[in-house]
């Protein structure tokens, strides 16, 4: 992927999430510059914690754009919701996961550019497109969507693993990128729409009559 390209799909999924972070502090009434931290922290901490991660130069602080960016994502949001106060909680999800799926991408093409292989790519994708958002629900008291049972960190493995086997055939960055972002947000939405859930662990409850049988939590 050329700089430009990912610069500016960067600079997007910063301006998404902050939105998304900005849109969950009007629902939580946070106020003031409160709203400006929860949407900050949505917008960059995932890519904070890449870069730390992989001993680079945190991104917003080698490029002051990204904090641009952000900034004027949130003042947007505000002016919008100031004038269209029932704002629907559709287009927190929708964004929610747009900047996930964006930052995914990111993540994995910063990851491979500084040399790493495919498996920690795919890793690094996942902590930059969730991180960012379980902090916004940690301040907002939420629980956290990655704790949830939806699918939300498995939307960003799934994503990674379809731009693996991709960019494995030979496939041109441009089709890596959309075949991901397709895949994590249609994993994300769909689970929000249909109640798609990854159970691991099952419980076994006995009946009265001693019989067990297998639940799932």
């Amino acid at each position: 992927m050329s700089d430009d390209y990912f610069h500016v799909l960067n600079l997007i999924g910063v301006a998404f999430f902050a939105v998304s972070g900005t849109l969950l502090g009007y629902e939580k009434k946070v106020g003031g510059f409160g709203v400006v931290v929860v949407a900050s922290v949505t917008a960059l901490g995932g890519g904070s914690l890449r870069d730390l991660l992989l001993n680079e130069p945190v991104f917003w602080v080698a490029d002051p754009d990204y904090l641009y960016s952000t900034y004027a994502a949130i003042f947007i949001s505000v002016a919008f919701i100031r004038y269209l106060p029932h704002v629907s909680n559709y287009y927190f999800l929708l964004l929610d996961a747009l900047g996930m799926a964006i930052f995914n991408i990111v993540g994995i093409e910063k990851s491979l550019i500084g040399g790493t292989g495919m498996l920690i790519a795919i890793t690094m994708g996942t902590t930059t497109g969730i991180f960012g958002g379980l902090i916004r629900d940690v301040i907002c008291r939420e629980v956290p969507s990655v704790m949830r049972g939806e699918l939300y960190a498995s939307a960003c493995v799934s994503g990674g693993l379809v731009y693996a086997a991709l960019f494995s055939l030979g496939t041109p960055y441009i089709w890596c990128i959309f075949g991901s972002l397709f895949t994590t947000i249609f994993i994300r939405m769909g689970a929000l729409h249909w109640d798609w859930q990854l159970r691991f662990f099952k419980k076994k409850y006995r009946k009265s009559s001693g019989s067990s049988v297998d639940k799932s939590r």
